[in-house]
């Protein structure tokens, strides 16, 4: 009997299994609940115990507990929203360098799609790499927001709407004014969306999310179920209006909501807003003291402490004595007289107090209260860009530039997935100039057509996502110009847009056949690639599903005669050349720092011992090697 030849591991072109994901997570912590079961087929699979779930949490049954009343939050819809989060994407990213700005250099990206179907496809590249997420949802006011109607098929749906396959009506589904501000829509929108953003923040990530009365209380039930109430750390309150509210009948609201939420509040440490202007005048340098401006505060203890320790004669300059209860003891009061951290007043005779200088501040903890900023200054945003006739009512640069100082560093990436104007991608940009940061924007933005007797349109946009790309444009240049100094400064962004994959396996997928029968199926199907599809499109397709940056290094060498793509300095190789050679196999496993290579399956041109043999030869490559310089080979 013939030996069977060893075939290599397919990529896995779906975006991440959440479920199995989560799965992952509960195992870590709870092994002994994982068990084996038969399913209906006879076979054996892995399943959990969830009554030793419970039981391994304290919780045990009883005959009372399918009767117990539960606390929680239900709506018409929820299961289908689970369902949906589970259900992998099986669309990609199309890169569209035409509309970029700086596509080669930049570390910014605007993606055009729907922005759930985006949430899914970045989940590999960018678990836990976002540091903090802002976004702007629809505020559900009866006619403002659009998502696929059709849970089960979202992305033929969204492709629908895109226009880019032809079939009559089909489209997404709005929360119309004739009917109402239905909760429920509004709930099937956002919680899915949330979910899965949660996946991409760091461990001591945060979100802000702007809301008005309509969905405040219901976006907080939602975010307490996904991120958990230990970890809201508060709201804000925007002040966004002034005047009598003399055209409001009833009541005048001159605010909205921003919900602050972490995702481990324990990982997140102390959070500052930044000192306004106004607040570094308090700081004065009378003495000259050489660590510059500093700030008096008070020295004293309140006297019910009534602690003999602290209870002392402090001797000042003059000799003039003052006895209080102090906030130190004598011992540490008297080392911080001798560091000069003590102020008697200009005259050496005035009530000690305790000098803090501006360049140990790093701000002040946040206030809920925002008023320095108002609605029409989103206006004035644009007018500084020449755009104030292309969007209503965009949020101010200086709330989001705000929110980016209290929630990011200067080497962080922001995402906004509902970015409209990209008022946060100006902001981010706008910061950057400003304090030398380097810090990232992934911007998402459904392209939502422009309504017809809009300025927008008038203007020559069709959709709101033309209004956010365009705006980009402009701010970058704006920004870069009022900074040349700054060089590294990044004004660029890679636009890519969601579309179906470029691979024609994704036609005969069907989520009733089982894993090993698609295989044994695309084996078969030898030419898979679509027509259509370049080499780029391809290219970063492999990077999505494999789970590399869309702004990765990306270089084009040649290796035993093929272009080979090298990315992140080499760590992964791709090969998307129509032959494959021993040759080529030989060179690529001995590279030193190489952790995946991937090629096409076709290139093999059926060759099954040639595949055998690079699936022997990267096997001996990782021989003897450490975990972390094993090498992955796949096929496509």
């Amino acid at each position: 009997m013939p030996e069977k030849l060893q075939k290599p591991e397919k990529l896995n072109l779906k975006s991440e299994d959440i479920a199995s994901l989560n799965k992952q997570k509960l195992k870590q912590l709870f092994p002994s609940v994982f068990t084996e079961t038969k399913n209906e087929k006879g076979k054996l699979v892995e399943s959990i115990d969830f009554e030793k779930l419970k039981a391994e949490l304290g919780e045990f049954s009883d005959i009372f507990e399918s009767r117990r009343e539960r606390y929680g939050m239900d709506w018409p819809g929820k299961k289908d929203c689970m369902t949906l989060i589970q259900q992998q994407s099986i669309g990609t990213l199309k890169p569209s360098p035409d509309e970029s700005v700086n596509f080669d250099s930049t570390g910014n990206l605007y993606v055009e799609g729907d922005n759930l179907e985006v949430l899914k496809l970045l989940q590999k590249s960018y678990y836990s790499k976002v540091k903090m997420i802002y976004i702007d949802p629809p505020y559900n006011t009866g006619n403002e927001f659009i998502y696929p109607d059709n849970y089960s098929e979202n992305l033929d749906t969204y492709l629908m709407y895109a226009g880019l396959v032809d079939n009559e009506g089909r489209k997404f589904s709005t929360n119309t004014a004739n009917e109402g501000r239905f909760h429920t829509k509004w709930m099937n929108m956002i919680y899915p969306r949330l979910y899965l953003a949660r996946n991409l923040l760091t461990e001591d990530g945060v979100i802000f999310v702007s809301i008005d009365d309509n969905e405040v209380d219901n976006l907080k039930k939602i975010c307490n179920e996904i991120f958990g109430e230990e970890n809201c750390i508060g709201a804000f309150v925007w002040r966004k209006k002034v005047g009598a509210g003399a055209d409001s009948k009833q009541f005048f609201r001159q605010h909205e909501s921003i919900l602050l939420y972490a995702k481990n509040a324990t990982e997140l440490g102390e959070l500052y807003q930044p000192l306004t202007d106004e607040q570094k005048k308090e700081y004065s340098n009378p003495d000259n003291d050489a660590r510059g401006a500093w700030a008096s505060t008070d020295l004293t203890a309140p006297a019910h402490d009534n602690d003999p320790k602290r209870i002392y004669d402090v001797t000042s300059p003059t000799g003039r004595i003052f006895t209080k209860c102090w906030s130190y003891t004598k011992e540490n009061m008297n080392d911080l007289i001798k560091q000069n951290l003590v102020w008697f007043g200009n005259d050496g005779n005035s009530m000690p107090k305790r000098k803090r200088f501006l360049n140990d501040k790093k701000g002040l903890v946040p206030r809920s209260w925002i008023d320095f900023s108002l609605t029409s200054d989103g206006k004035k945003d644009l007018e500084k860009i020449e755009a104030e006739s292309i969007f209503d009512y965009p949020k101010p640069v200086k709330i989001i530039k705000y929110f980016l100082t209290i929630g990011s560093d200067k080497n962080s990436t922001v995402l906004d997935f509902f970015s409209g104007s990209s008022t946060t991608a100006h902001a981010v940009m706008q910061l950057n100039a400003e304090d030398g940061g380097n810090r990232k924007f992934i911007m998402a933005q459904l392209p939502e057509p422009c309504a017809e007797d809009s300025e927008a349109f008038k203007a020559g946009y069709k959709t709101i996502a033309d209004v956010g790309k365009e705006r980009i444009r402009r701010a970058g240049l704006k920004i870069k110009s009022e900074n040349q100094d700054a060089t590294e400064l990044d004004i660029g962004f890679k636009v890519f847009k969601l579309d179906q994959s470029n691979f024609k396996m994704w036609d005969s997928l069907d989520s009733t056949v089982p894993d090993s029968k698609i295989l044994e199926s695309l084996d078969l199907f030898i030419d898979n690639i679509r027509d259509g599809a370049s080499q780029e499109d391809i290219l970063y397709e492999i990077l999505l599903k494999a789970g590399f940056s869309l702004t990765e290094k990306i270089e084009k060498k040649t290796m035993a005669g093929k272009t080979v793509y090298s990315v992140s300095d080499g760590a992964l190789l791709i090969c998307l050349d129509n032959e494959i050679t021993r040759e080529l196999i030989d060179e690529i496993a001995a590279s030193p720092v190489l952790s995946k290579f991937i090629c096409l399956d076709l290139g093999f041109k059926g060759n099954d011992q040639l595949k055998a043999n690079a699936v022997k030869t990267f096997e001996a490559r990782n021989q003897g090697r450490e975990k972390g310089l094993q090498m992955e080979f796949r096929t496509i």
